[in-house]
């Protein structure tokens, strides 16, 4: 398949291409045959697979993470993000970080049984959990899956704190709930804001909500008590970064509290993907794009080492730092939130066939 069909089945997608993952033994090459017909091939469809594991919790001891456990209702992610840095990890189910990663997708129907049996186990410990830090939990498919209510039901039920990440809109039909566990100090919600400008969006992550949708998103989630904060990442140099301070202040007047940002990292397979896809649509920046990050990862793409992937180094990243930090005081936003209550978790009750003698 030549380059423009591969763009033109593509559309509203954000990757322009589907290569091997790094654990293939073969590659693909795609080949015209000569047959007119393949030129009206449909646009990629978004396919669903089931996947019932075996456990949901996963457990990291990184020091660049607020959170030491976080669990994952679905694999690969329709929102579309190019520069997302968990498109590696469907490279472990065989799949292209490609386009396979936001057109075929894993969900996980069993989540919410399977969490609440491991909040069960006499030898769990509470600490918050973290949902969306890999897939976002309120793409499109939850619309029918429901799998990201379900988990939070069972969150609810034992009072157990939680932190949401998203960009998905379908948080709002999910305020009951978070209304009622904010009340008692166990949730807060971060909205991944990238840009304002929503030509850039729409080009960087085709699906996901406009940013004018998420900021009121914003407001509702707010307006219901529900403590956000806004993340204004991935900043990239010479293309969003100059919105950081409108980023930030947008966020404010949409009522978050806390603020953070994150420098964009191109991990593995995403950083052909990301110079792909920056020179289709930016290739007046590509360069100057690609000559930032690597200053700040020391001539490299990307430099996955502790205490450095989140920020980067150098003098460009200090000066991104500094303004981050000036803006915020400024407008009176914290970079850290008050610690979620973990003392009121009770386990979930083990059910049994046999009726309690007590």
């Amino acid at each position: 398949m030549d380059r423009d069909l591969q763009n033109a089945r593509a559309i509203g997608r954000g990757t322009l291409s589907n290569e091997v993952s790094r654990f293939d033994r073969v590659t693909r090459h795609g080949v015209d045959d000569g047959w007119p017909e393949d030129g009206d091939m449909p646009p990629l469809r978004t396919e669903v697979s089931i996947e019932r594991p075996r456990s949901l919790i996963t457990y990291n001891a990184s020091p660049d993470l607020p959170f030491d456990r976080s669990i994952n209702p679905y694999r690969g992610c329709e929102h579309g993000c190019v520069y997302c840095f968990a498109r590696p990890s469907h490279a472990y189910l065989g799949l292209s970080p490609g386009l396979d990663f936001e057109t075929r997708l894993i969900a996980r129907p069993d989540a919410p049984h399977i969490l609440e049996a491991e909040l069960a186990r006499r030898s769990y410990k509470v600490a918050p959990i973290a949902i969306g830090t890999n897939t976002d939990p309120y793409q499109p498919i939850e619309r029918e899956h429901e799998i990201m209510r379900g988990c939070l039901e069972v969150l609810e039920a034992c009072d157990h704190p939680v932190a949401i990440v998203t960009k998905g809109v379908l948080i709002e039909r999910d305020i009951d709930i978070l209304r009622r566990m904010a009340r008692r100090g166990l949730v807060r919600v971060g909205v991944s804001l990238t840009t304002l400008d929503p030509t850039l969006s729409r080009n960087m992550e085709p699906r996901a909500p406009a940013p004018h949708r998420r900021l009121a998103m914003m407001r509702r989630l707010s307006a219901a008590g529900i403590p956000v904060r806004v993340m204004a990442s991935p900043m990239v140099p010479a293309l969003t970064d100059p919105e950081l301070e409108a980023i930030l202040a947008a966020g404010k007047e949409a009522g978050a509290r806390t603020a953070s940002w994150i420098m964009l990292r191109l991990p593995r397979e995403v950083s052909p993907l990301w110079q792909e896809w920056l020179g289709v649509h930016y290739p007046d920046r590509a360069a100057r794009v690609m000559a930032r990050l690597r200053e700040m990862h020391g001539g490299q793409d990307y430099d996955a080492r502790w205490g450095h992937r989140m920020r980067s180094e150098g003098p460009y990243a200090e000066i991104v730092a500094h303004r981050f930090s000036v803006a915020i005081k400024k407008l009176g936003l914290k970079e850290t939130a008050p610690a979620m209550r973990c003392d009121l978790f009770q386990p979930p009750r083990k059910t049994s066939n046999q009726l309690s003698l007590f």
